[in-house]
């Protein structure tokens, strides 16, 4: 019996110690940068370990030919210094306009997405970051023909550079890019595109609020898609934020005009200050 409480007294003694250890860690260096809100990053850049977010959001589209209210929902967390993982989990529902008579895409879940990030570089002396990641897309796809569904998966292939520089202490700005290879796993046809997202912020002193624009590029054998998105984050409490984007095509037939509202929550981590 006393050898049981002497382990036990031994074994919560090394595991306080080793909280307050954590605890003592020198914090890893870190640049505050402005993240886009619509092409948001896993985790922000140097992330630091235990860090933690959830996303939720809504975005209403235009697409032409029939309308969509999408959603998703999305958990980040780093298990280390400078490692970003993230789970997505899109869905969406969709309405014909009066004039269609075209089928249009299932209500529903969306498919699934996996991806990591790591930021190998970090410079306080000239305010830049720079990481590297991959995201993997699992697509549901169902489309209906002659009325019948027919299951049409995609698995899409991201890997992505992400260089972030801010100037002085107010402004930002932010390069998102990588090829994104989608695989039809029926057809087994391959879709490439490029991605360019460039992103210009101006973060209010002594807050996280900001207002910005991101530049969504995107390149396939259709051409050029050209997407502004104006964009400005709120700040509601230490834990919660609310963003707001509306997207303005410039280039691109099957994209119009959106909306897109996320909510922010980032837990506090236990034994230490949130930044």
């Amino acid at each position: 019996m006393q050898a049981k409480l002497i382990i036990s007294i031994i074994l919560i003694i090394t595991a306080r110690g080793s909280a307050l250890a954590q605890n003592d860690e020198p914090k890893p260096d870190k640049v505050s940068h402005a993240e886009p809100l619509y092409s948001d990053l896993v985790r922000d850049l140097g992330a630091r370990r235990g860090e933690k977010e959830w996303n939720v959001g809504l975005s209403i589209e235009d697409k032409k030919d029939y309308h969509t209210i999408g959603g998703l929902v999305e958990y980040e967390f780093a298990p280390v210094n400078r490692l970003g993982i993230e789970v997505e989990v899109p869905f969406s529902t969709h309405f014909k306009t009066v004039k269609n008579e075209r089928e249009i895409p299932t209500s529903g879940i969306n498919g699934i997405k996996v991806a990591t990030q790591y930021t190998f570089l970090v410079s306080k002396k000239h305010n830049l970051s720079l990481a590297a990641g991959y995201a993997n897309d699992f697509e549901f796809h169902m489309i209906r023909e002659d009325r019948k569904y027919n299951w049409d998966p995609e698995n899409v292939f991201h890997p992505f550079f992400v260089a972030a520089k801010r100037w002085g202490n107010n402004y930002h700005t932010l390069l998102y890019t990588g090829p994104s290879l989608g695989l039809d796993l029926n057809t087994k046809e391959l879709h490439k595109e490029w991605i360019i997202n460039a992103n210009f912020h101006y973060m209010f002193t002594g807050s996280k609020n900001f207002v910005g624009l991101e530049v969504n590029q995107h390149i396939n054998h259709n051409g050029l898609s050209l997407v502004l998105r104006p964009q400005v984050r709120v700040t509601l409490s230490k834990q919660l934020a609310l963003g707001f984007v509306t997207g303005i095509p410039v280039l691109g037939k099957e994209e119009g005009m959106s909306m897109f509202c996320r909510l922010i929550y980032e837990p506090r981590r236990k034994g230490s200050r949130q930044n």
